[in-house]
Parts: structure tokens; sequence; C-alpha cells
């Protein structure tokens, strides 16, 4: 394999590499980046510590003393683990981001709101894309509003006395439209092509359309689930 060091290649990659270290940072917090590292680069320390146990638990030390170290060891590697998952957490928001141009805060919203409510982020940010465009200020002129175009009476029945305003809150338009879908793609048994059309057309519409013998969809369904593979929910 030709060697690109020095190259501009090379220079190109170590570029695009701080500047998404840049932004991963932005979004985990500058405090975890030494602990970051140790997750992508993990010292030998680990090791010897679990050899030191293996030795403890060998020798004639006392056992309190091996329990203790292993006790050490569990603590660290959940805190590891918990560093993984905020770094995974940063590589799917940075994604999310540049995949549909949409700022760090708002994409990290998207996606812990969908995730708290147990919808695929894959399929939240479609929703969100195909409904407002990513603007959380939008209203239809059938009266819908914000990132999940939610009506108002939709959104009463999940919290009660919401105002029409206080839907363009980000968070709260999130948590109520992703609530409503879960709750839809459950009713219908995991038809997430039925759960979609009538969170788009309402439930009237596609059941009229049904019991007509007529096939409810309106593209909808098709356009936000062109290529996905997933179930919808997650656990």
């Amino acid at each position: 394999m030709r060697d690109l060091t020095g190259t501009y290649v090379h220079r190109g990659d170590a570029i695009r590499r701080r500047r998404r270290m840049k932004r991963l940072l932005a979004i985990v917090g500058a405090g975890a980046a030494a602990a970051i590292i140790l997750v992508l680069y993990p010292s030998p320390s680990t090791d010897l510590a679990q050899a030191a146990v293996v030795r403890h638990e060998r020798s004639s030390a006392p056992l309190g003393e091996a329990a203790s170290l292993r006790g050490q060891l569990a603590s660290t590697q959940g805190q590891l683990n918990y560093l993984q998952e905020r770094l995974d957490r940063a590589n799917k928001i940075i994604e999310y981001s540049g995949r549909y141009g949409v700022s760090a805060d708002l994409t990290a919203k998207i996606y812990d709101v969908a995730l708290a409510e147990g919808i695929d982020p894959e399929l939240a940010f479609r929703l969100v894309n195909l409904e407002s465009g990513f603007n959380p200020k939008a209203v239809s002129p059938a009266g819908a509003v914000g990132l999940t175009q939610l009506m108002p009476a939709t959104a009463r029945f999940y919290q009660k006395g919401v105002r029409a305003d206080q839907l363009l809150d980000p968070e709260l338009n999130l948590h109520i439209g992703f609530r409503y879908l879960h709750t839809l793609v459950e009713q219908y048994g995991g038809r997430i092509d039925l759960a979609l059309l009538v969170y788009n057309r309402g439930e009237v519409a596609v059941r009229a359309a049904t019991a007509e013998g007529r096939n409810p969809t309106n593209g909808y369904d098709r356009i936000l689930m062109k290529g996905y593979k997933g179930t919808g929910l997650i656990n």
C-alpha cells in the first residue's frame, strides 16, 4: 500500500480529524477529552491491575485486598463504558448534524428525546425533516405547530392544558410528538407505514380509506421510509 505520509492527502486527513475532534469536544465537553482518549487508546494499566488481582488471589494476601482491587477495576470499567456511550452519542450527533445541516444543539435535542421516548433516532430525524424542515417555529395552514407539526388538540391528549404557543418550545414539542408516534406504532402492531400515515393524515382519514377498500397512502410513508430498515421503536 502506498505511504501517504507527508502528502496533501495525509495532511487533509489530519485536518479533518482535528476538525472532527473539535466538534466532538464541543458536544461532550472539554473536560472529557482525556477520558475519551483513554477509551480510544486504553493504557496497559487496566491489564496490569487485572494481573495484580490474579497474583494476589494466588498468593497469601488477604482476600479483602483482592476484592477491593476487583471493585476498583469494575468501577473503572463502568466509567469507561459510560465514556464510550458518550463518545458514541457524540459521533451520532456529528453524523446527523452534518447530514441534515442542523446545529449540534438541536441535533442533540432530537437525538436525546427520541431515545427517551423509545423512538429510533433515524426515524425521528426523518420525521422532523419532512414535517418541519427542522424549523421549531413552523406553523402549517391547518394549525400544526413546531418541529413535529403537532395539532394542539392531539398534543393536549398527551399533556393536558398545553397551548399552541407552548408547542413552539423544541424540547416539549419533540417529547409529545415522539410519544404520539410511539403510541401509533404500538397501536398498529408495528406497522410503521400505517402509524406514519395516521400521524400525517389523521386517524379518521386513514380509517375511512381503509373501510372503503382504498389504499390510505398519500406518499408520505414512502418518502419518509425510503431505505429505512428499522422497526421504528427501540427498547
